[in-house]
């Protein structure tokens, strides 16, 4: 009689901590220094507009017509939902491929997009910014001014956009640490028999 084994989800837990496809030491050492070059020059970046950005202006209009389908409300809010779900969704993938590499920039560039959000955000009352738009723009709107004013806070918008600002780096760090944790090589033994922690013997 064959008989299979029943994962619980305690045991996916703990083996999706596993079996992460390894990196080099080079790469690793390329990887984190692409990351604090890439930290240093968001830091010292004075027109809240990187080069990155220039990706997610086409994804971030794509959502606008996207949802459009969906309602004013969300096709207003698309533009940031597809603007985030795309490196999010990205991520998720990469981490059920077990690539810590690919996890780590697709998570690196989420967090970015925090800080092109913010930027967005506290120009909610000055609307000093100039758009990119699809269709007339006699008809485009601001996103975060009417968003902001459909839930009441138009008044807080430099508060919240400092706060999303923070997530941001807070969230770019982490993921940096995250791969340098991941990717430090292991002291285990290496090998199919090698004990790993919550490993079966």
């Amino acid at each position: 009689m064959l008989i299979q084994e029943v994962k619980t989800p305690m045991d996916w837990k703990f083996s999706f901590r596993e079996n992460w496809e390894p990196v080099s030491k080079p790469v690793r050492i390329a990887w984190l220094a692409f990351y604090g070059i890439f930290l240093l020059y968001a830091l010292t970046d004075k027109s809240g507009y990187l080069l990155i950005d220039y990706v997610f202006v086409p994804i971030h209009e794509g959502g606008h017509l996207l949802f459009s389908y969906f309602g004013h409300t969300l096709m207003v809010a698309g533009g940031t939902l597809l603007q985030l779900g795309v490196p999010l969704m990205l991520a998720v993938y990469f981490a059920f491929q077990r690539q810590a590499t690919g996890v780590a920039f697709c998570s690196f560039f989420l967090f970015e997009n925090f800080l092109n959000i913010a930027t967005y955000m506290a120009d909610s009352r000055r609307m000093e910014l100039q758009y990119v738009t699809v269709g007339d723009p006699d008809l485009a709107e601001h996103d975060w001014l009417t968003m902001f004013s459909q839930m009441g806070v138009l008044q807080y918008d430099t508060r919240i956009a400092a706060v999303v600002r923070a997530i941001g780096w807070l969230g770019m760090i982490a993921v940096v640490v995250w791969l340098g944790w991941r990717t430090k090589p292991s002291s285990l033994p290496e090998g199919p028999h090698a004990l790993r922690p919550f490993s079966r013997i």
